[in-house]
This record gives C-alpha cells, structure tokens and sequence, in this order.
C-alpha cells in the first residue's frame, strides 16, 4: 500500500518545489557546487559547439550534468552526517571520504567522455 498524501498534478508540483529549494540550498550553501555549475554553464555551450550530433552533444553535455547530479548527492550525505554527528568518527570520515571521491570519480567521466569524444581518431 502506498504513503497516504498528494497525488497527481499536486505532488508533482510539491515534488518540483523541494527540487528547486534543494537546488537553491545547495548554491547557496556549496562552494564546490557553485564551482561546477560555472563550470557547466561555460562548458554546455562548448558542447554544442563543438559536438558534431546529437549524441556527441548529449555525452559532453550528459557528463557535465553527471558531475551536478553527483555533487549534489555528496552534499546531501555530508550535511547529514554533519546533523547527527559532531564528533569525530570513522564511520562519518569514511562517507564524506566516499562522496569525495563519487565526485572526482564524476569529474573524470568528464574528462574522459571529452577526450574520447573530441580527440581526433588519427
């Protein structure tokens, strides 16, 4: 049985107001997020420039989007971490360690998927 609550239009319109405020939240309090949306927003439109089809453009612009996507989970965990632990742990270094690396993980997809796209075939 499913939660009891918003159906329909009304959820989706609740579901599209919590995306917008954590998208917010996370510029507003994320360095680091802030620092790869600039780099999204100046790279996005290199990608089309320079991507030659639609698949092209989807992949350079798809790994730009990934690194978002990634980051934004990385802050979730760490502001969680942080609320429920102020103290010194493994367990709470280990996951921020984790996310960490989930992000650099991200940044070379990018780096990657725009050698292999760009790069001359010989």
């Amino acid at each position: 049985m499913g939660k009891p609550g918003n159906t329909g239009i009304i959820r989706i319109i609740k579901a599209t107001g919590y995306s917008w405020a954590g998208l917010r939240a996370a510029f507003r309090h994320e360095a680091a997020f802030r620092q790869e949306l600039a780099l999204c927003v100046i790279l996005a439109p290199v990608a089309l420039w320079l991507g030659s089809n639609a698949v092209e453009r989807a992949l350079l612009i798809g790994s730009l989007f990934l690194v978002l996507i990634v980051e934004l989970l990385n802050s979730a965990v760490e502001a969680v971490v942080d609320r429920f632990g102020g103290e010194q742990h493994e367990l709470s270094g280990r996951a921020k360690d984790i996310g960490s690396a989930a992000v650099f993980i991200a940044l070379l997809n990018v780096i990657v998927t725009w050698g292999l796209v760009l790069w001359p075939n010989g």
